[in-house]
């Protein structure tokens, strides 16, 4: 390669010729001014051809805006180290190569070097693409299931619950029109009217446990207080809630992850705690979401417990990975359990 004016402190020695990395000097304006053998195998252009034209020739379209305003970043002094971006062989193919780059304003000239990453990208991109497919997938069995949960819910709702109505109307009717009953019959009468209600009571209770409907209508802050109010009525055990939270931080589907999550913690505080008193917080910071539920029951060591050795908690953490939450599980045997459910904005 030919020597060029000032440039003589950037010669490259033997062992930038022979390495296979690609070492280079290019100008300010954006050509190269010297390489090394690796970019024209690399490249597969003759030196001349490397010279005669801008480095933004050689580069994948996709890849010009950002390859410009990272170079213009450097040139304003900002340090390029291991910036990825894809360049065009002569032959078409496309290649991964790596940068760390030094700009010396005194010479106005840039030296770097870079390694090809093609195949390593290759497999980065691929296990991303496969990522996405595998987590779009659990997104729509999820979706499908939240559907099937509202027909459900409906279905409870509007058949079972408008039936007992019905057995509610037509006991109160038999009382009123049927003055000789004995009392015997009348008490009767009074019971099946109580069992009756408790059924009503029962079937809203669980439409509302598979498909919270006020959730879409009245939004995330609203259904936490009602879940809470439900737990304190069911369980006899206190539950505070302490909300600071802006419903448009989440979307629909983060929404119901968040429930589900609160909704899990308060089933499995109710049947296996042994807690007298729950505390819950949805709250939100500019960088955070985040809804935590702790307890002052029995605990367990979360060194030992494993999420798959209990569904409840397996069902959390798939939930949050889902919508690329974290799902934090802290719990002392005697000392209680806390779940924090975490989501960055």
């Amino acid at each position: 390669m030919n020597d060029l004016p000032g440039i003589d402190d950037f010669e490259l020695n033997d062992f930038f010729e022979h390495t296979p990395d690609l070492v280079c000097i290019a100008n300010k304006e954006g050509y190269f001014k010297k390489v090394n053998a690796a970019v024209c195998q690399k490249l597969e252009y003759g030196i001349e051809e490397i010279y005669s034209h801008p480095i933004s020739y050689f580069l994948f379209p996709d890849d010009l805006e950002r390859t410009h305003q990272t170079r213009q970043n450097m040139l304003d002094g900002v340090a390029l180290i291991n910036f990825q971006n894809r360049y065009v062989t002569k032959s078409g193919k496309i290649i991964w190569l790596e940068w760390s780059s030094i700009y010396f304003p005194e010479k106005e000239l840039v030296f770097a070097i870079a390694k090809d990453v093609t195949v390593k990208k290759t497999i980065e991109l691929d296990i991303e693409r496969k990522y996405s497919e595998f987590k779009g997938l659990a997104t729509h069995f999820k979706h499908r299931i939240e559907k099937d949960r509202s027909f459900l819910a409906y279905e409870l709702q509007e058949e079972l619950a408008q039936l007992a109505s019905v057995v509610i109307m037509d006991i109160d009717m038999i009382a009123i029109t049927e003055k000789d009953l004995s009392q015997a019959a009348q008490k009767k009468l009074q019971h099946a009217a109580g069992i009756a209600g408790l059924l009503l009571k029962t079937i809203q209770r669980i439409s509302f446990a598979v498909s919270p409907g006020m959730l879409k209508e009245f939004g995330l802050a609203e259904t936490i207080k009602f879940t809470a109010n439900e737990f304190r009525t069911l369980s006899g055990i206190s539950c505070s809630v302490n909300i600071d939270f802006d419903e448009p931080m989440l979307s629909s589907e983060e929404k119901i992850d968040f429930f589900r999550v609160c909704q899990e913690a308060l089933n499995n505080i109710m049947y296996h705690a042994k807690a007298s008193e729950v505390n819950i917080s949805l709250k939100h910071s500019p960088t955070e979401v985040f809804i935590s539920i702790s307890d002052n029951g029995k605990g367990f060591d979360d060194s030992l417990q494993q999420p798959q050795q209990h569904s409840g908690l397996a069902s959390m953490k798939e939930r949050a990975t889902s919508i690329n939450a974290n799902l934090a599980i802290r719990s002392v045997p005697g000392e209680g359990t806390l779940i924090r459910l975490s989501l960055l904005r």
